[in-house]
């Protein structure tokens, strides 16, 4: 989270040294600069130093503390009353062998307000058992009622070193609150931003080109209702050039830096989409109304003109404000339907030509990618939840149609043109970037791709090339969503980064993001300085350091946000399987812990656990290097194929328990 100037330092939690500056507290270590200091090594080759950095918590009881510089191991011992995403100090130790500990946490910030856990007993106290990840043990629970039963679903606020009870959650609503409080989200929006939403007045038309009159479309899903992007396009004149039009609803125009929804927007970070509900970054009164692209509003936008030649490149970019009118709202299923089989029932005819030559254009745009490299389903959804009243009833594979590689051809097109148009000019950013893969991660990627029954042959590095060429020996492959699945882990994630380097998925040499303001924080940061430019400022700073600090609050509020959004989906395909339970099925292995297997189910894509006790032929041992299981009499690596039964759900915790399928028995 981003770090707001402090009145007050917050005490230290129980455990922890207290933070008086002085070397006499108890626990605190002497900072006398003596190798006879209690706890020092009097090896010369053990280093210490403080360091400040993010707690985390695994659910085994140790921790590690994230610093700029890397990662450190905390011990059991040293978690005694801190919270996962805790900002804390640490006097951190590095080993002749360069391992690196943690010890002598002292609490600078507290990572949240609220927690969400269920009721328990120790002795005569009462307690708040807590998601492990947030926490390694217990914390003890104050002004709960006197008959509140152990096991009840409680919300607290936190206070010190204890949950204060705020209130017992119905069991209906328990599940989604644990994965918003565990995540840090905020469902509501405070009262004054609610507000200031309503508050909302028509932005300026002066200084904005009108093209209302520019037949306009939106290509989204059937259930979207906050719309970011319409496009329009130009045919081509004499040289074969086609003109694409991506506009941008105007965020900023209606959200002013520093207000109060801009400072709620930059604390939410994004916008957060689970299965059966969208968590907002705005106010819905903004992102699916007065904001939203809708079909027949007048809108403000920030329109990026793209010119894209015969050959597929962008051959100039210009960048304008706009009035738009949305004239047709259309759909994936819609468009895919028109310009696959030319079924028009549901595409107006204006809209005929101008998806014709947008096809053209993200024809030309994928001949350029292809010829990049790069993954070409790295974001995509393998299998979609579908819900009925808010049940779950189905795992769908999701097919990628002509309309959605239309529209992302055309987005990411979009997001790189504007990174070459800030660098160009000197100006700051938010850049998204991806490295390539470390030669340690190409090793365990090569060794995982021969027991999936491909060989990649990868060399000392991997270009996105040789990306693209290894993903097209799979792509058709029953496997290819559990490979998918180690590809994306091996990769790593996308940050943001005030300095501009290259995104290795997508074989971008500049990419950020811009098309998806009412969504993502981000991408109103780059409007704003866009605009700014636009308007004759020259004095915008690349290396001011508050955008390195943005940048890291962003990176963590997406992270923040995608593990809530998977936990979610987690908690509905396990209320989906409690009616499987006993059904066989064959999967994937993607991963090895040294508790058991994690396997993906081919048919569903739903992901399960096999513990270690459960697998034939032990015991075994954890082969990280390798990525297996070994016994004595078999193994189990990344890539084998498996068959499994259901054993069992757990919807609260989203966990589906796996089994080897017993033998069949013959006839």
């Amino acid at each position: 989270m981003s770090r707001e100037p402090r009145k007050q330092r917050p005490t230290s939690p129980r455990g922890a040294s207290r933070d008086s500056g002085t070397s006499k507290k108890r626990g605190a270590s002497r900072d006398s600069g003596t190798s006879k200091k209690r706890g020092a090594s009097r090896d010369s080759g053990t280093s210490k130093k403080r360091a400040e950095g993010h707690l985390s918590v695994h659910p085994r009881g140790f921790g590690f503390l994230d610093t700029p510089s890397g990662s450190s191991f905390v011990p059991p011992g040293e978690l005694s009353g801190f919270l996962g995403g805790d900002l804390v100090s640490a006097e951190v130790r590095t080993e002749k062998d360069g391992r690196t500990s943690a010890r002598s946490l002292r609490l600078v910030e507290r990572s949240r307000e609220e927690l969400f856990g269920t009721v328990g007993r120790r002795g005569r106290k009462t307690v708040l058992e807590l998601d492990p990840a947030v926490s390694a043990e217990p914390w003890p629970l104050s002004k709960a009622p006197r008959d509140l039963a152990a096991g009840a679903a409680v919300l607290a606020r936190v206070r010190g070193q204890r949950a204060e009870w705020l209130r017992t959650v119905p069991p209906g609503e328990a599940p989604l609150l644990k994965v918003l409080t565990d995540h840090r989200l905020r469902d509501e929006h405070p009262p004054e931003v609610l507000a200031a939403a309503r508050r909302r007045r028509r932005p300026p038309s002066q200084g904005r080109r009108d093209l209302r009159s520019v037949f306009t479309l939106t290509i989204d899903g059937p259930t979207t209702r906050d719309l970011d992007d319409a496009l329009a396009v130009l045919p081509p004149q004499r040289d074969g050039a086609v003109r694409v039009l991506v506009h941008i609803a105007d965020v900023d125009a209606l959200v002013p830096a520093g207000s109060p929804l801009d400072r709620e927007a930059r604390a939410r970070g994004t916008s957060v989409y689970f299965p059966d509900r969208v968590v907002p970054m705005l106010p819905f009164e903004l992102s699916e109304g007065a904001l939203s692209l809708l079909e027949g509003e007048d809108r403000a936008a920030l329109t990026a003109e793209l010119r894209i030649d015969p050959e597929g490149d962008v051959t100039a970019v210009d960048l304008y404000p706009s009035r738009v009118t949305n004239h047709a709202r259309l759909t994936y299923a819609d468009v895919a339907s028109f310009l696959d089989q030319g079924c028009a029932e549901a595409v107006p005819a204006e809209a005929h030509e101008p998806l014709r030559w947008l096809r053209t254009a993200a024809a030309r745009l994928s001949a350029t990618r292809g010829a990049r490299g790069g993954v070409t389903t790295f974001s995509r959804e393998e299998f979609v939840l579908r819900l009925e009243d808010g049940e779950p009833v189905a795992l769908e594979a999701q097919e990628e149609t002509c309309a959605h590689r239309l529209i992302e051809r055309l987005m990411v097109a979009a997001n790189e043109a504007v990174a070459r148009w800030l660098f160009d000019r000197g100006l700051p950013a938010l850049y998204r970037s991806m490295p390539e893969p470390t030669p340690e991660r190409l090793r365990a990627l090569d060794e995982v791709a021969r027991h999936f029954g491909f060989e990649a042959g990868f060399g000392a590095r991997l270009g996105p090339r040789g990306m693209a060429a290894f993903e097209e020996q799979f792509r058709t492959s029953h496997v290819a969503p559990a490979l998918r699945s180690v590809v994306r882990r091996a990769l790593g994630r996308a940050l943001y980064s005030p300095q501009p380097a290259p995104h290795f998925a997508l074989a971008a040499p500049l990419y950020l993001h811009f098309t998806s303001p009412i969504r993502r924080y981000a991408d109103l940061v780059v409007h704003r300085i866009v605009k700014a430019h636009l308007r004759g400022e020259r004095r915008q700073d690349p290396d001011a350091p508050e955008l390195a600090e943005l940048a890291q609050h962003l990176n963590d509020a997406a992270a923040r946000a995608k593990k809530a959004e998977f936990a979610r989906r987690d908690q509905l395909v396990a209320r989906l399987y409690t009616q499987r339970l006993g059904e066989r099925a064959w999967g994937d292995v993607i991963a090895v812990h040294s508790w058991g297997l994690l396997v993906q189910l081919r048919e569903t894509g739903a992901v399960g656990s096999v513990a270690m006790d459960d697998l034939p032929g032990g015991p075994f041992r954890l082969e990280e290097a390798h990525e297996t299981l070994a016994g004595r009499r078999r193994s189990y690596a990344v890539g084998d194929a498996l068959e499994v039964e259901v054993r069992a759900a757990d919807p609260d915790a989203g966990r589906i328990a796996l089994a080897p399928a017993p033998a069949r028995r013959r006839r």
